[in-house]
């Protein structure tokens, strides 16, 4: 079985974020960028079934040589063989037709991608890349059990879990409960050995136009001051309801 995880590098929660040029441009600029949290779900969920069933795990990024220490650790967690595709991520359909390309060639069984990237939240890469190759799609996966060519599966759904039966190839989108947070894996010195020889083959990227394009970034507004009061002053809260915050 072979196990396409596809991964993207998204900046570090905790790094200040700036634009440039009238804001119409993501500075990187001393920004930390990390694995997108949904596709380390997912590679761990893939590495699993490389130990418990032998399958063959690579790894995929559109991006350009910047994202490779991204790569490297994602081998260094387990997987076999990473491809990057050299190009600028400039759109979910650019990029989702990029790794199409490549799915096609490598035949995949599986493709795992993080339900959506925590830095534009698109939710779109998995589902094109399902449709351009015709491959079974279960988005919000929380659970995958892999048996021959047939996949059960449970989906988050509004209000509850749905659980799915299909067949192979397949792509899912990958969240939180895949695995637990408890469950990712970090990379010990043997596995950042090994990375160091395992290959990172990069692939000339398709002559595809992008469908959108990042007119302007805007930062949210300031939240106000707070104002606090006592819990049995009742008579301000309703004052405060009704003149400021104008609900009553």
């Amino acid at each position: 079985m072979k196990i396409l995880v596809c991964i993207s590098a998204v900046p570090d929660t905790t790094s200040k974020i700036n634009f440039t040029a009238n804001d119409t441009e993501f500075d990187t600029q001393g920004v930390q960028f990390v694995i997108n949290p949904n596709d380390e779900f997912g590679l761990t969920r893939a590495i699993w079934f490389q130990e418990k069933q032998g399958a063959e795990v690579h790894i995929a990024n559109v991006g350009t040589g910047t994202v490779e220490p991204i790569m490297r650790k994602a081998l260094a967690i387990g997987a076999d063989k990473g491809f990057r595709i050299d190009a600028v991520p400039s759109d979910g359909f650019f990029v989702a037709t990029q790794l199409s390309s490549l799915i096609q060639r490598e035949q995949y069984d599986v493709v795992i991608c993080g339900r959506e990237s925590i830095d534009y939240n698109g939710a779109m890469v998995g589902g094109l890349i399902a449709q351009q190759c015709k491959y079974a799609f279960i988005n919000t996966c929380v659970k995958l059990e892999i048996e021959g060519t047939v996949i059960k599966a449970v989906r988050e759904i509004d209000g509850g879990n749905e659980r799915l039966t299909t067949k192979l190839p397949l792509v899912i989108g990958a969240q939180k409960g895949l695995v637990e947070e408890s469950d990712l894996k970090i990379p010990n010195m043997r596995g950042i050995m090994m990375a160091r020889q395992k290959t990172i083959e990069v692939v000339p990227a398709e002559n595809i136009a992008a469908r959108t394009a990042d007119v302007r970034f805007e930062r949210p507004t300031a939240k106000g001051e707070v104002t606090l009061i006592e819990s049995d002053d009742l008579d301000t809260l309703i004052d405060l309801l009704h003149k400021e915050a104008k609900v009553l």
